[in-house]
């Protein structure tokens, strides 16, 4: 049985919970050992990463489509909160790309007030950039 629209989305924001929750972990862990992460946080944002694509993937593919003619609000609820949830993963990881690049290093980069520093676009990013 295909799942419903709205329970496409809603497995969606379950896994951005999950992406969001193991940045979280990987800020933390960069906060306090001030050194890259270990294989096993890499192979399981690697795993998430992988299960993230195929959900936009799915909803791409039009899985996630509205039924015609019938609003759901539901859906537009899950939709903004999946969005909002992505907003704080994005934050997260570039913090996070940010001390993963200072702890590499072993220098604490400074910048000027007139220096503006872009990082390189985040995994995440490119994932949800392939799918626009």
């Amino acid at each position: 049985m295909t799942p419903n629209p709205t329970e496409v989305l809603k497995n969606h924001l379950s896994l951005c919970d999950e992406v969001h929750q193991l940045a979280l972990e990987e800020n933390r862990f960069l906060k306090q050992q001030q050194r890259p992460p270990d294989s096993a946080l890499l192979e399981r944002k690697r795993a998430l990463l992988t299960r993230l694509d195929e959900s936009l993937t799915a909803i791409k593919a039009g899985a996630a489509a509205p039924a015609p003619g019938r609003p759901d609000p539901e859906r537009k609820e899950t939709i903004e909160k999946a969005r909002a949830k992505i907003l704080q993963i994005l934050h997260l990881d570039r913090e996070n790309e940010q001390l993963l690049l200072r702890f590499s290093l072993g220098v604490r980069p400074t910048a000027s007030p007139t220096t503006t520093v872009t990082p390189p676009l985040s995994q995440i990013q490119r994932i949800y950039d392939r799918h626009a």
